[in-house]
């Protein structure tokens, strides 16, 4: 076949993909190169193209000519499930059979792999989590890879820690590529890599270096997308424009949050006022984050308020706005986000509307990056001397950190040849391995850099397009003429009060229930607890209550800077102090409150004991002596330290480490036993902040052990 008869079966492929009857579609001329390089020359090719441009149509026209040709089946490796569902809808309008492996699909994953076996599946896309499950990278990859006919990489920025979205998950593509016969044909795409990123990708999919790969980068100028920023004083405002303005956006869009409590706060907010919108977080159940896809695809949202949870790979064409409440800390990112708005109409707005709140928001996601050596050594020494495989239930206790990012290390590790995942959990290879605290470094430094260019974007007085373009190292950037900056700002700061004031209210609204912990975490007695299972009734606190979250955008921007590690200690504000009295009140008069009339509710308090502290010990007590006096019953004392206590957990360190921080170290002065020996009704124990739940816990026990009849937690915050 020549050339030109390849190019025309290409665009009548197209032609069907894109549901065109007059059979007039053309294929761009970059689409065309990287089909040609696949499909004729079964080359590697690296496409770099802003968000609307093709890049799904590139793997599917050469999914159906290589088919054609006797190839097998086209993996694509997918990150969401979103894109997914949208990659299987698409690839059936081309008469292209598409199936998934994926967490939500487990039920179905024999007949899948029985499907590809026999030959009837045209295209199979894969979470880049199942690359390393020991079933399926020994028993499925290595039929797949030498059965595969072509090899995609979709959304490659995540293969680079320099990428705002690394996964490391995606490494593991590496062993993939090598296993592939040399005459298979790769893609990688991607619409948000600056040149960095792009070598750092090209590098580690194998086709940079001296290969033939073909590169395609095009400009990253959206016409369709007028971007602006607007800054408002506070929360409220926010808000209450949102409120306000949200009727006059372009047809439905997106509403990013940087949390989930405030995505939920958000939602909560617009529907009170009439709109309809829904949440979507990584909290959002599946069969829930479907839906909400599909009423916002079919317009019967006019927003999707969401975390980075929505991102990758969301097709709605007709997307007519995307609007930050908050600031993404990567210009990358944000670039990512904002290309879902515009891809198929000809105007869509973009709004920034920045937050005090957050830098410290970043600051929070900053903290959970890659592991310090000391911790990366135990954690190997740990694997070493176990003699088999553990599991993160087992391994965590043994290790200071949380599952979450001790899970991330290890995968870092697995890709390293460090460790190896295999059944039954995790084992160190024994390899020789080194901590690249240089590259960790200049990582860090580049997120730093990311930050300042949000701060930068927020107040240039120059082309935002043009920034966005130069943070993406796009040699095109130009100024576009439409944003706010280089035409007239489209949006003012303009609010009705009375929006203003419902949203005030809202915000003002405390209270958060904190639920107690009830079984002890697994793995206790390998740090020296001797504790298991469920906590007796007898020792556990009951539900208690929070001013409010860490995470939200109402109590959570005020306690932040007082209960940050760098605040000085001192007296309860007052208006902080009149809060939680009113939770208080809401709390008695509640359901289940002792004042609600509930014949199973807890008696009246009788008194209120403070926890001990090294850092807030004036801020704790102030509370809990007015919270006494408001409520006619006496400060019975407070919780106090052992004299052996070293309380200095690591910062987010995981369950069983926790308690073994705190296991013998607090203790109650003599005063406080005696009162709580003869206590005849619940008390109130009164903390800063809880995380985890534990020192709560461990608390309530001694309490409760002391003759305490109940134990009602009182916190300014939580975490989320």
């Amino acid at each position: 076949m020549t050339n030109a008869e390849l190019r025309s079966s290409a665009d009548s492929v197209l032609a069907r993909l894109v549901g065109d009857t007059s059979g007039t579609a053309r294929l761009r001329e970059d689409q065309w190169l990287a089909i040609e390089a696949l499909v004729a020359d079964k080359r590697r090719a690296l496409v770099v193209q802003r968000t609307g441009w093709g890049k799904s149509a590139v793997y599917f026209v050469a999914t159906a000519l290589l088919r054609e040709r006797g190839a097998g089946p086209t993996v694509i490796v997918s990150p969401l499930l979103a894109l997914m569902r949208n990659q299987v809808e698409a690839a059936a309008r081309a008469g292209i059979h598409a199936r998934t492996i994926n967490s939500s699909n487990t039920e179905e994953w024999d007949t899948v792999q029985a499907e590809v076996a026999a030959g009837e599946v045209d295209v199979l896309l894969v979470s880049p989590e199942r690359l390393n499950n020991p079933d399926f990278r020994d028993e499925v990859l290595p039929k797949l890879s030498a059965a595969t006919g072509l090899l995609v990489v979709d959304e490659a920025h995540c293969i680079s820690d320099w990428g705002h979205d690394f996964r490391p998950d995606y490494r593991r593509l590496r062993t993939m590529l090598a296993d592939l016969p040399p005459d298979v044909p790769v893609l990688a795409t991607t619409a948000t890599a600056n040149a960095r990123v792009t070598a750092d990708v090209a590098e580690q999919l194998g086709t940079g270096g001296g290969s033939d790969a073909l590169v395609l980068r095009g400009p990253l100028n959206r016409d369709s997308l007028s971007l602006g920023v607007l800054h408002l004083p506070d929360a409220a405002h926010r808000l209450a424009w949102l409120a306000d303005h949200l009727k006059e956006l372009p047809g439905s869009g997106i509403i990013y949050t940087l949390t989930v409590a405030a995505a939920e706060e958000i939602t909560a907010f617009l529907r009170q006022r009439g709109h309809a919108v829904a949440s979507y977080t990584g909290k959002t159940e599946n069969a829930d984050r479907q839906q909400a896809e599909e009423d916002l695809l079919a317009n019967r949202v006019k927003a999707l308020v969401a975390t980075s949870a929505l991102g990758m790979g969301f097709d709605k064409p007709d997307l007519g706005f995307v609007v930050h409440l908050g600031s993404p800390s990567s210009p990358i990112a944000y670039y990512q986000q904002v290309g879902r708005a515009g891809r198929a109409v000809d105007h869509a707005e973009v709004l920034l509307l920045p937050g005090k709140e957050d830098e410290a928001i970043w600051e929070y996601f900053a903290s959970v990056a890659f592991p310090p050596e000391e911790l990366v050594r135990r954690t190997l020494d740990v694997l070493a001397r176990a003699g088999k495989p553990l599991s993160l239930p087992a391994l965590e206790p043994l290790v200071e950190l949380r599952r979450s990012r001790l899970e991330m290390m290890l995968k870092v590790l697995d890709v390293d040849g460090a460790v190896r995942r295999v059944k039954g959990g995790w084992t160190a290879t024994g390899q020789p391995w080194t901590y690249d605290a240089e590259r960790y470094a200049r990582v860090a430094r580049q997120r730093a850099a990311e930050q300042q260019a949000m701060r930068d974007y927020a107040t240039t007085a120059g082309c935002r397009m043009e920034f966005l373009q130069r943070q993406l190292d796009d040699e095109g950037a130009a100024p576009c003429g439409r944003c706010d900056n280089c035409a007239q700002p489209r949006f003012t700061a303009g609010l009705s009060p009375e929006a203003l004031d419902t949203a005030r209210g809202e915000l003002s609204r405390a209270g958060v229930e904190v639920e107690p912990r009830r079984m002890w975490p697994t793995g206790l007695a390998a740090v020296g607890i001797d504790r298991k299972g469920r906590i007796p009734a007898g020792e556990q606190a009951l539900p208690g209550r929070a001013l409010g979250r860490l995470s939200d955008i109402g109590w959570g921007n005020r306690l932040r800077p007082m209960l940050s590690p760098r605040a000085a200690d001192g007296p309860v504000p007052e208006a902080v102090a009149e809060a939680v009295v009113g939770v208080l009140a809401d709390w008695a008069k509640g359901p289940g409150g002792w004042a609600s009339g509930d014949p199973d509710a807890p008696a009246r308090p009788v008194g209120v004991v403070t926890m001990a502290s090294r850092t807030r010990p004036e801020l704790i007590h102030t509370l809990g002596a007015r919270i006494a006096e408001v409520g006619r019953m006496p400060l019975i004392g407070s919780l106090e330290y052992t004299a052996a206590a070293n309380v200095t957990s690591p910062h987010r360190s995981n369950s069983a480490q926790r308690l073994r921080t705190l296991d013998g170290a607090l203790t109650l002065p003599p005063q406080l036993a005696s009162a709580l020996a003869g206590a005849d009704g619940p008390v109130l124990l009164v903390d800063d902040f809880t995380e985890t739940g534990w020192t709560l816990a461990v608390a309530a026990r001694l309490l409760r052990q002391a003759g305490a009849p109940a134990v009602l937690p009182l916190v300014l915050a939580v975490q989320s």
